[in-house]
């Protein structure tokens, strides 16, 4: 399927069109030459025609680039475990307390902020007799 732009002017619209079998070949003569007439493009049509297919490959380059870049959680090395013990909360104990007596020598703030961090815990008051785990080194 071909596509021919015919110029127009105003002179177009008030001509007539010629009549008969030699007036018909001389204006499909006209139409084959003007098709043959090569596509000029606007400074616009260049940028594109060049740059739309330039910026997909470069889309597709970074989105395979990132592939390969990209950290891989699963088959990297394990992070760094916490050890924990378990001990059972008594009457008058606090998670400051007990940070300051299993990790005497780490900043009890970092030590409580764990210590609820590790057991899901929504504030920091525990239970008397609940199962807490408490770092001991990190």
């Amino acid at each position: 399927m071909s596509v021919h732009v015919l110029p127009f002017t105003a002179q177009s619209l008030t001509e007539r069109a010629p009549e008969g079998p030699a007036a018909a070949a001389r204006a499909a003569d006209a139409a084959d030459t003007q098709a043959s007439v090569p596509l000029r493009l606007t400074r616009r049509g260049r940028l594109v025609l060049v740059g739309a297919p330039l910026m997909i490959v470069a889309a597709a380059l970074l989105v395979f680039i990132g592939f390969f870049t990209a950290p891989a959680m699963a088959s990297g090395d394990a992070q760094e475990q916490t050890r924990t013990i378990q001990v059972g909360v008594s009457a008058g104990d606090s998670l400051w307390s007990l940070a300051t007596e299993f990790a005497p020598d780490r900043d009890p703030r970092t030590v409580v902020a764990d210590i609820v961090e590790i057991n899901n815990l929504a504030d920091a008051t525990v239970p008397v007799g609940s199962q807490i785990y408490i770092p001991v080194s990190r």
